[in-house]
């Protein structure tokens, strides 16, 4: 939804206890908070597990969130439980050795969906976890790099070098796939 007026005024109705405007919100934003997951932990099941655990703590916590401020503070709470979701698992290096596992024994096309779109999430999942989180946040999330820097507390610039440097890896991944490599 690109009308933050509509956001807030379903906002305030949910911080009042609307179940309508409670699913309205889980209409508008649980796409694209199922791609942040699913190209962060590249399984459906996590990633709809994370999503549920992100909607239950949003309708747990609405009334701490200012209405003008939703998007941003609905994104921080899904990378906190990203964080945690790597940090109570152990998931990072077991995540990174299953990616590697799977980008080497795959050996025919996906059944479904753009190849170079796979080919993109493969080599998102091969970076390091905070810069993937970053990149995703920033493309796939639509989030300003404003809204990037206010959610992980960072100046603009800082968050601006880390999407820079992040994709830079990620051209370099992509062409290292392209030769073979």
């Amino acid at each position: 939804m690109n009308d933050p007026q509509k956001v807030i005024e379903i906002v305030s109705l949910a911080r009042s206890g609307s179940e309508k405007a409670f699913s309205e919100l889980v209409d508008i934003y649980a796409s694209r908070l199922f791609g942040y997951f699913y190209r962060l932990t590249g399984n459906r099941d996590d990633s709809n597990e994370l999503l549920s655990e992100l909607f239950l703590k949003m309708v747990e916590k609405i009334g701490s969130c200012r209405p003008e401020t939703f998007e941003p503070w609905l994104f921080r709470i899904a990378s906190n439980l990203f964080t945690d979701y790597l940090r109570s698992k152990k998931r990072r290096e077991k995540m990174l050795s299953r990616i590697e596992e799977q980008v080497q024994s795959e050996t025919e096309p996906p059944p479904r969906g753009d190849l170079m779109t796979d080919k993109l999430t493969r080599q998102i999942q091969r970076l390091e976890p905070e810069t993937a989180e970053i990149i995703i946040m920033r493309y796939y999330s639509q989030l300003s790099f404003e809204e990037l820097a206010k959610l992980r507390n960072e100046p603009v610039g800082t968050v601006l070098s880390k999407v820079h440097r992040g994709l830079k890896k990620l051209r370099q991944l992509m062409e290292e796939s392209d030769n073979g490599k």
